[in-house]
C-alpha cells in the first residue's frame, strides 16, 4: 500500500505536468504554409517564403514569418504599442527575445495590419527594412479596459 501512495504522490504529479506541457506548446497549434499574401489594411500584399503558426483554441495563438516587400507598408498606421507575444519553443523562425530588441531599438517598425481584426485584437505586422516579416495578434485597448 505505501508503494502505491508513493507513486500517486510522484508519478501522479509527473504524468499530469507532461500531459500538461504537451497541450500547451504542442496539442492545440497546426503549422501552416503556403501563404502568398497577407491582408493588411483590407489590401492584398504579396509575401514569400511563409511559415506560420495558429490554433483554433485562441486566436493570439497566431505566429507567422515570411518576407515582403517594405515599400508595400507606406501609410500603413504604426503599432506604437506592439509588443511579440511569445510562441512555443519548437517554432524557431519567430525569436521574440530579437524581436522585441529590434522594435525597441528602432531596427524595425510594426504596423497595425488589421484594427480590431477579431473581438478585442490588433493583427500586427513587423517588418525589417531587408524585407523580413513576422506577424501576430494581440489585445488592443478597448478589450483591456
Amino acid at each position: 500500500m505505501g508503494k502505491f501512495v508513493a507513486f500517486m504522490l510522484v508519478g501522479f504529479p509527473l504524468i499530469f505536468g507532461a500531459v500538461l506541457y504537451y497541450f500547451q506548446y504542442y496539442a492545440y497549434y497546426e503549422e501552416v504554409t503556403g501563404v502568398t499574401s497577407i491582408m493588411v489594411e483590407g489590401r492584398e500584399v504579396p509575401i514569400t517564403n511563409y511559415e506560420g503558426i495558429r490554433a483554433e483554441s485562441s486566436n493570439l495563438k497566431m505566429r507567422g514569418c515570411f518576407n515582403v516587400d517594405p515599400a508595400e507598408f507606406e501609410g500603413v498606421a504604426i503599432a506604437e504599442d506592439a509588443v511579440p507575444l511569445t510562441p512555443p519553443s519548437w517554432f524557431e523562425c519567430y525569436d521574440v527575445e530579437a524581436l522585441t530588441h529590434d522594435l525597441e531599438a528602432g531596427e524595425a517598425t510594426a504596423y497595425y495590419a488589421t484594427m480590431d481584426d477579431r473581438e478585442g485584437m490588433d493583427l500586427i505586422v513587423m517588418v525589417y527594412p531587408d524585407g523580413r516579416g513576422f506577424q501576430w495578434r494581440q489585445l488592443n485597448d478597448e478589450y483591456q479596459e
